[in-house]
């Protein structure tokens, strides 16, 4: 959200500019570049209209977070703020997003890298209706279990951060009620792919919720499916060790590798988000 006071003061000083010198070594350029790439992906994605949602990543005591009502085609890797994670102090940059004290708030309450904020049309509309965005897919479980909604609070406030930090707990994503979510991740990657996922889910259970009554997914299931991706080390390029051939051993001769087996038709996976970890 846009249009808040400046939540963060000047250091002053030679100490300050030499604090504030170092700090900015921790926050690389593509750090920047990545921000303003993927704020500028969000309103295709249909994530956040006009200059809604914000994005953010920590690197040790600073966090980087997008400028308070700028326009994501005027935004450049110059406009990204720097934060002071211990006192929200701002390093440098314009005035950085209204929500800061929540990027910071969850930033203490968790070990995320990456935070993406969102005002996403399906989980907005769904944030009215519910307090737990039920599992009504397996991928759910890459956000921790069902999604908790947090109460309303106005945009900015330390109400809001609060709310969002204690139902995020145990979670890689929160949704706020009548306003949007928030998405965490290592990576900015990760976080952005979350929201998507989020979206997506939502989208899905509208549509069950048309048709009938939806079956949820008990978190043992979930916790199933989380057993099995680490098993199978599931988005991982390189192939399993174990499936390594025996130091001197050779494959049987003439034997063809088996034929790969065509995915099942269906419905696609969310933008950005991971596929199914079918294969």
């Amino acid at each position: 959200m846009a249009g808040d006071t400046d939540a963060a003061a000047g250091i002053s000083g030679a100490a300050g500019s030499a604090a504030a010198d170092a700090g900015r070594d921790e926050v690389s350029l593509a750090d920047r570049e990545d921000l303003v790439g993927y704020a500028r992906r969000m309103a295709a994605d249909d994530l956040a209209p006009g200059t809604s949602g914000n994005l953010s990543v920590r690197r040790g005591w600073l966090m980087a977070i997008t400028p308070s009502g700028m326009p994501y085609e005027r935004m450049t890797a110059a406009d990204i703020c720097l934060v002071r994670t211990s006192d929200a102090a701002l390093m440098s940059g314009p005035r950085p997003s209204t929500e800061t004290p929540m990027h910071l708030a969850l930033y203490q309450a968790s070990h995320a890298g990456a935070i993406v904020h969102t005002h996403s049309p399906f989980v907005i509309a769904l944030s009215t209706v519910l307090d737990e965005l039920p599992a009504v897919h397996y991928a759910m479980a890459d956000l921790g279990g069902p999604v908790r909604v947090a109460p309303y609070a106005r945009f900015g406030t330390t109400q809001l951060a609060a709310s969002a930090a204690a139902k995020l707990a145990g979670r890689n994503a929160v949704i706020l009620r009548n306003h949007g979510a928030l998405a965490c991740g290592p990576t900015l990657e990760r976080a952005y792919e979350r929201a998507c996922t989020l979206e997506w889910l939502a989208r899905v259970y509208w549509y069950a919720r048309l048709a009938g009554a939806p079956q949820a997914l008990s978190e043992s299931a979930l916790a199933e499916v989380s057993d099995a991706v680490r098993a199978l080390r599931y988005g991982e390029t390189a192939p399993p060790s174990e499936t390594a051939l025996p130091t001197g051993a050779a494959p049987p001769s003439g034997a063809a590798p088996p034929s790969r087996a065509a995915p099942p038709s269906g419905p696609a996976p969310p933008t950005g988000a991971p596929p199914p970890p079918e294969s």
